[in-house]
């Protein structure tokens, strides 16, 4: 019994040494790591709380991996962007841009920084600070595109810089002139639509469907007879269609895929699947495709994406050389991740994460972070730091 004891006391001994063994050693793995100095400039107008839940993703990984500014410092999600900075006052809070800026002060700007990412341009609201889920679109407070965001990208552009921008970067509430110049100077057309994925589309088993949306989809098709897994499809001149699971498509929820081998160099998971909000977008032909998403429709829904202007396959993250820097764009909103991550100062965390949230689990959004998009901005910086040396 006694030498039971014992040997029960040691196995209980390597357990403690098990559990708190690793983590201070993950930590100190981490610790010593040396930092990465990379000048990052993030826009954000989409802030309208203390969540920073648009940008939170994106600075998650650049404190894990240890990137800082070149003076040494982290890089703190509360502070380190431009945009919109919430307050609990009258006005909702404060906006700190490029506005009111000039050409030669935006082109200083762009010289100090080796990696420029926009991660939300469309705003923040007066219906974003209140509980009111009925009206579509309430007064705007901020929000949108603007000259001096353009001056930005062309400057980049111009002297080399890694650019990335998300999906909302271009649709309302930007003006079209300044949309068409963003275009332009990024090599990619909009087509007006917007679309999302919904676990069911039947309004009396789903209350989150937003009642705009219903509203919307009844004026055009009289009723809302939509049920099961679907697509809703949206145009910015206010066209709504409905695409559902089995009749118009056969991939339940939109896939993310990327080919094994390709000539980007990215190492990303062949299929994720991707259950959030994604824009349609044409590209030039400079452009390289890291990944796709794939709804793989019937024979009736690709006659319907016809008959909308759009393609069989929509570009889902997309790379060109721009000059001596390179330009990305990425048609979904990844960087938006709600929930708790962790603490990013363990080394190999996203290794675990992975292991626990599969690829093909969508229903948690955290398992696209973990699987595609932290993987992805990982080496997007790799690279903007291995070109900005």
């Amino acid at each position: 019994m006694k030498e039971e004891f014992k040997l029960f006391l040691w196995r209980l001994r390597l357990l403690i040494l098990l559990v708190l063994g690793l983590p201070l050693l993950s930590f100190a793995i981490w610790y010593f790591t040396p930092s990465k100095p990379l000048d990052i400039l993030i826009i954000d107008k989409t802030v309208p709380d203390q969540s920073f839940q648009e940008h939170k993703g994106l600075f998650w990984t650049l404190n894990h991996l240890k990137y800082s500014k070149s003076t040494g410092e982290p890089y703190q999600s509360e502070k380190d962007y431009l945009g919109f900075f919430p307050n609990d006052q009258e006005d909702y809070g404060q906006a700190k841009d490029l506005k009111g800026k000039t050409d030669d002060e935006i082109s200083t700007i762009a010289d100090d920084y080796g990696l420029i990412y926009f991660a939300d341009t469309y705003g923040v609201f007066e219906g974003d600070f209140s509980n009111n889920t009925e009206v579509k679109i309430t007064k705007k407070i901020y929000g949108g595109l603007d000259q001096a965001d353009n001056q930005l990208i062309r400057h980049a552009k111009e002297k080399g810089k890694v650019l990335v921008a998300e999906y909302n970067s271009m649709a309302s509430p930007t003006p079209k002139a300044i949309r068409t110049e963003f275009e332009n100077l990024m090599g990619i057309k909009w087509t007006g639509w917007i679309a999302r994925y919904f676990d069911e589309l039947d309004t009396l088993n789903n209350t989150s469907i937003p009642k705009w949306m219903i509203r919307q989809y009844q004026k055009q098709h009289e009723t809302w007879d939509l049920s099961g897994p679907g697509l809703i499809f949206i145009k910015e001149t206010g066209e709504i269609e409905g695409f559902e699971h089995q009749a118009d498509y056969q991939n339940k929820i939109p896939l993310v895929r990327t080919q094994k081998i390709n000539k980007h160099g990215f190492r990303l998971p062949e299929v994720v699947p991707y259950p959030d909000w994604f824009d349609v977008v044409m590209i030039e032909r400079d452009y390289q495709v890291i990944s796709y998403y794939d709804i793989d429709p019937t024979l009736e829904g690709l006659q319907r994406l016809r008959s909308m202007g759009l393609p069989r396959f929509f570009p889902a993250a997309v790379v060109r050389k721009a000059g001596e820097g390179s330009q990305y764009y990425f048609a979904g909103d990844y960087s938006d991740i709600s929930g708790n991550f962790g603490s990013p100062y363990f080394f190999g965390l996203p290794i675990l994460w992975r292991g626990l949230y599969v690829a093909s689990d969508y229903s948690d959004r955290q398992g696209f972070f973990w699987n595609y998009y932290h993987p992805l901005i990982t080496q997007v910086m790799k690279k903007a730091r291995k070109d900005t040396k």
